[in-house]
Formats: C-alpha cells, sequence, structure tokens
C-alpha cells in the first residue's frame, strides 16, 4: 500500500513547547517597557491588564490554551447543539430573509421582486401602523411562490391581525406555503408594555399543527431586549426564559413539548463584536438544547431554529455608510455561529424608509460572505476555538444563572410586570453610558473619526408607532452623540456657522500635531468645528478666537512643549479677555505657576459632559433637532 498523500501538517515541529509561564514573562517585559523603574508589573499583573471586561461580568482573557480537560464538541445535530442543526447546504448555508416595511403596496410588491430575483430567499414583513396595512398583505405577496418563499410577520401594535392576516394567505396558497405568524406576547409586553395574553399563541400553535404543517406560529423575539440595551448575557436568559413560558403555557393547554417545540423560532441579534455574537448563537442552541432535554423533547427537534438579525442599536444616523462595515462583520459572525436566517438592516434604516441601493448592499452582503467568501462551507467554523469555545461556555453559565434567576422569581412575565428586566437594562444601559461618554467603546464615524462637513441622506420618514407607556424604551447608541450634533447644527442655523473653538498649536509641528489632531476629532464628535493657530503670541491667538465668535481656546503641544509655553501663553489669554481655556493633555504639565485652566481635554475625560458643558457656554439650543 501507498501512504496516503493527506497527511496533516505538524506545524509545530522543530519548536520547544511554551507554557503560560512563558508567556507571562514575555507578556511582563513588553507591558514593562513604558513602566518607569519602581512601577514594574509581574506577569500575573501584565496578564491583568491586558484582561478586557465586556457587560454582563464577562472577562475576555489575552491569551487562551487549550484546556487540560476541554469539553466534549459534539457534532452538528446532536447535542448539546452548540455546533449547529446539522450539515449546512454549501449552496444556501442560510436563509437570507430580507426585512419589508414600506406601507405602500406598490412600492413594497416591487422592492419584494427585486429582492426574491437577486438573491433574498425568505421575506419578513412589518405589519401595523409602522408598516404595512394587514388587510394589504395578500396584494403584496400575490406574486410571491409562497411553495418556495416563507413568509414571516411582525407588528407593534396588533400582531394578531398580523398574524391572521399572513395565516389567510398561507393557507389560500396551498401546501409548502410556509413562514412564522409572529405571536410573541412576552415580547409585545415587554416592548409595549401591559400584561401578556398567551391565548392568542396557544390558539395559533394549535391552529398550525393541525391545520397549516410548515408555518410556525411563534417567535421569541430577544431584539426588544437588545433594542433598549441588554447585555448579551441578559438577551440570552430572556430569550430562554420567554422559551420555557410558552412551553409551560402549551403544555397546560395539552399541547405536549415535543409537538410544542417546534412551533418557536429565536429572534436573536447579531453585533459588531463577531467574536461575542458568535458565542452568543451557538449558547443559545445549547440552553435550548437542555431546555429541550428536560422537557421530554426528542433529541432530533432540541436544536433552536435562529434568526439573526444586524442590531438596530448600533447603527448611526450619522455617516451611515459606515453601518454598511458594522452589519458585515455582524453578518459574518451570525453566519459563523451557524444561524439558520440572516437579517441584515439596509444601512440607511436610522433616517427612515431604506432606498433601493440600501437593500441591495443588505442582501448582498449575505450573499456575498455565503457564495464568494464561503463562510457556510462548513458547519461552526470557529468551533474548537479556545477563544470560542470559552467564551460561548462563559455566555452559557451566566445565562443560565439567570434563567434559574427569574423562574425563581415567577418566571419572566412576572418579572417584566415587577420591573425587574427593566432595572436589569437600566444597570447594563449605565455601565455602556459610561463607556460611550468616554469611548472606550468607540462608535466609527460618530464618536471616533467623525466626517467634517458630512451631509447626512434624505429618507422618506418612517410611520412612528405611539408611545408605550411601561414598555422598554429602544434607544440606539449614537443617540447622545447625535444629539450634539443637533446641538451644533441648530447653533450653525442661528449663528451661519458651527460652533467653533480655537486651537492654538504651541511649539512646531513636531510638538504640537498629535494634540491638535486629537482634540480637533473630540470637538467634531459633537458638531463643534476648530480654528488651529500656529503661534505663541497670545494676542494673536485671542485675536482668533474673536474672529471665531467664541469664548475658548485649547492649548495644543506636547508635554515639554506645555511645561515650556504653556503657562505663559494662558496668562496672556487671559490678559486678552479670552474666557476659556483648555489644555489637550493634563493642566499639571504646565507647571505649578501656570493659572487655572477651565478643563482638559485628553483620553479618559467624559467626552460628552464636556462637549455639552462647551456648547452651552456658547450658547448652542438644547433639545434642538435637525
Amino acid at each position: 500500500m501507498t501512504e496516503s498523500p493527506h497527511r496533516p501538517l505538524a506545524l509545530a515541529d522543530g519548536f520547544a513547547p511554551k507554557s503560560h509561564a512563558d508567556w507571562l514573562s514575555l507578556a511582563r517585559a513588553v507591558v514593562n517597557k513604558s513602566r518607569p523603574e519602581g512601577a514594574q508589573l509581574t506577569g500575573e499583573q501584565a496578564e491583568e491588564s491586558l484582561r478586557s471586561h465586556l457587560l454582563g461580568d464577562l472577562v475576555v482573557d489575552p491569551l487562551y490554551l487549550r484546556p487540560e480537560q476541554p469539553r466534549a464538541l459534539g457534532f452538528p445535530g446532536s447535542m448539546p447543539f452548540t455546533r449547529g442543526r446539522g450539515p449546512r447546504d454549501p449552496g444556501r448555508p442560510w436563509d437570507v430573509r430580507a426585512l419589508h416595511e414600506h406601507p405602500d403596496v406598490t412600492t413594497t410588491r416591487a422592492a419584494i421582486a427585486d429582492d426574491l430575483e437577486h438573491g433574498v430567499t425568505s421575506l419578513w414583513l412589518r405589519v401595523g401602523a409602522d408598516g404595512l396595512a394587514a388587510a394589504d398583505l395578500a396584494a403584496v405577496l400575490a406574486e410571491v411562490p409562497l411553495g418556495t418563499v416563507p413568509v414571516s410577520v411582525s407588528s407593534g401594535d396588533d400582531p394578531g391581525a398580523a398574524a391572521e392576516a399572513l395565516l389567510a394567505v398561507l393557507t389560500a396558497a396551498g401546501a409548502g406555503a410556509s413562514g412564522n405568524l409572529g405571536h410573541d406576547p412576552i415580547g409585545y409586553a415587554a416592548r409595549r408594555g401591559g400584561a401578556p395574553d398567551l391565548a392568542p399563541l396557544v390558539a395559533a400553535v394549535r391552529t398550525c399543527l393541525d391545520t397549516a404543517p410548515g408555518v410556525r406560529a411563534a417567535v421569541v423575539d430577544a431584539t426588544v431586549y437588545d433594542d433598549a440595551g441588554a447585555s448579551v448575557v441578559d438577551e440570552l436568559a430572556l430569550a430562554v426564559a420567554t422559551g420555557i413560558a410558552y412551553l409551560r403555557a402549551l403544555d397546560e393547554a395539552g399541547i405536549e413539548p415535543a409537538r410544542a417545540a417546534g412551533q418557536l423560532e429565536f429572534r436573536l441579534a447579531a453585533s459588531a463584536d463577531q467574536f461575542l455574537t458568535i458565542a452568543a448563537v451557538r449558547a443559545l442552541r445549547r440552553l435550548w438544547a437542555r431546555v429541550a432535554e428536560v422537557s421530554g423533547v426528542p433529541e432530533a427537534d432540541r436544536g433552536a431554529v435562529v434568526h439573526a438579525v444586524t442590531s438596530w442599536r448600533m447603527l448611526t444616523r450619522d455617516d451611515p455608510w459606515t453601518n454598511v462595515l458594522r452589519e458585515t462583520l455582524a453578518t459574518f459572525a451570525a453566519a459563523a455561529g451557524g444561524a439558520d436566517a440572516v437579517t441584515v438592516l439596509p444601512y440607511d434604516t436610522v433616517l427612515g424608509l431604506p432606498e433601493r441601493f440600501s437593500r441591495r448592499l443588505a442582501r448582498n452582503t449575505s450573499l456575498v460572505l455565503a457564495q464568494e467568501a464561503h463562510v457556510g462551507a462548513v458547519a461552526d467554523p470557529a468551533g474548537g476555538a479556545w477563544y470560542v469555545e470559552s467564551l460561548t461556555d462563559d455566555l452559557a453559565q451566566r445565562a443560565w444563572t439567570a434563567v434559574q434567576e427569574l423562574e425563581r422569581a415567577g418566571g419572566v412575565a412576572a418579572a417584566l410586570a415587577a420591573g425587574t428586566i427593566a432595572d436589569l437594562i437600566a444597570e447594563t444601559v449605565a455601565d455602556r453610558g459610561e463607556a460611550l461618554a468616554e469611548r472606550t467603546q468607540p462608535i466609527t464615524g460618530v464618536s471616533m473619526f467623525p466626517l467634517a462637513d458630512e451631509t447626512t441622506p434624505s429618507r422618506t420618514p418612517r410611520a412612528a408607532l405611539p408611545p408605550a407607556p411601561g414598555g422598554l424604551a429602544p434607544h440606539r447608541d449614537a443617540e447622545v452623540y447625535e444629539a450634539l450634533r443637533d446641538r451644533s447644527a441648530a447653533y450653525a442655523a442661528e449663528h451661519a456657522h458651527p460652533p467653533t473653538v480655537v486651537l492654538a498649536a504651541l511649539g512646531t509641528r513636531r510638538d504640537f500635531g498629535a494634540r491638535e489632531t486629537f482634540a480637533a476629532n473630540l470637538l467634531l464628535a459633537g458638531g463643534l468645528a476648530s480654528v488651529t493657530v500656529e503661534s505663541d503670541d497670545p494676542a494673536e491667538v485671542a485675536a482668533a478666537a474673536t474672529a471665531a465668535e467664541t469664548p475658548y481656546v485649547v492649548l495644543c503641544s506636547s508635554p515639554k512643549g506645555n511645561a515650556a509655553r504653556g503657562a505663559a501663553m494662558a496668562a496672556g489669554l487671559r490678559a486678552a479677555g479670552v474666557g476659556r481655556v483648555l489644555v489637550a493633555g493634563r493642566a499639571r504639565e504646565l507647571g505649578d505657576d501656570a493659572p487655572p485652566l477651565d478643563g482638559e481635554i485628553r483620553i479618559g475625560i467624559d467626552v460628552v459632559a464636556t462637549l455639552d458643558a462647551l456648547l452651552d457656554q456658547l450658547g448652542a439650543p438644547k433639545g434642538a433637532d435637525r
């Protein structure tokens, strides 16, 4: 017999094995290069300084090694379903699901036809006051081949009418028609307030099981919690707890879990944190498989059907084209995590109803990843990676603990009614708000690297639902910076120029360049313009401030430059009548003899509070809209 040519490559041959202790020694040497004598770190301290902390008490280590006793990974299609519900079809590794919400029947029919012609494989329709009328559903779907194109609906104000309308259309289409009626009473109560009514869900499940095979009745929509600001841990826990509540209600109505489990689909938000999203999709399947197992569901039916939607909360109004990058990361992660269906929200979703080009980009994000990048060529491509496996374990364990706490409190519906979930999410929102304000969680194109003289595209406004007292209010991460931009835009409309700050560039370009650029970009995050004056003459800088109609001057130089020139410049500016003097850097760099300064522009400050105060002093209107 000849030896097989397909031998695994021994990539580590010739290299001596290295231990965690070896890595600690290397890490200590690197970290201590920038630390003074007497402040050196040990290897363990260096490792701790390199750890990242995510919301939900998740910790990301700088290095992951093979565990001494690794968890059995399992296989796709079998317990614990971490690796997927089964092998994937390379030609269609996931369902490309497009969301349609334009209220005009003709417009939506044309958009649906365009999507289906160019690669979309299923439809998701928003029905109600902020989307299509339920009465128009039959007309909208009249030319859709319902035998091959599944259709799902959701509604923010009348889910019952949406479900009834879709069921009528699918029933009329006959055998082979499939989709999801969108019943999610707990998710609806979370978003709109009030107590959930599970009776329509039970009736719809019974109808689907008896007369509409291929149609699911319910979706567990966890995006409502992501929209409100929940951590991934809480989003997973609330999804699983909601699924448990539905199984319990159906069982009490005489529909045993073995039949009911197949009627549920889980909708999960996919963010631009690719590893967290990959782990979240995998963890959700593991969690639900355990629930199904103890509920008596046959193993073949325990895999959660996951519909991943690119996170609305991460999208931005300003520099909306950067949303394409965020959504590409999110789509890749959802696909790599094994989502069954993926919806990419068009990049201009925040601006209003999407246009044809943005819809094309949305569907092509999935198509390029599937057909050209071959992300779905294998099931669970990240499986076995030590970081992904560790993060999946951590997410699953923490979410399971949270599920148990919800169950002890009477279940997810009781926790909603008691305000426990709202309080939990509010704590996460506060923690995230601090990270956003300090830019330790940056938003590219908004809080970091904003575009100067940006022109935001115009879109047809989307109809808004009436306020929902008692519901979880949705909000996007970028809104706090967008509010600052709105104030600046209102100021510019009144004064014919944007609010402006003068940057006093002291010394040579080598001295001031880095901090001048940093300060200008920080100001631009709030819509404030800057004028750089390269001069050590306080009178010249003060004259520039007068011409720019601003009381603000920021001193920009290196620490040595500030020590040599900063105090004299600050004193001269005060004498020349400049009302507010700040420094790019730390005030102590100017020395003990410098006059008091009005603030610092540096890494670590609360950027939102700083910019808000600047706009207050400049007289920018509050609460203005563009």
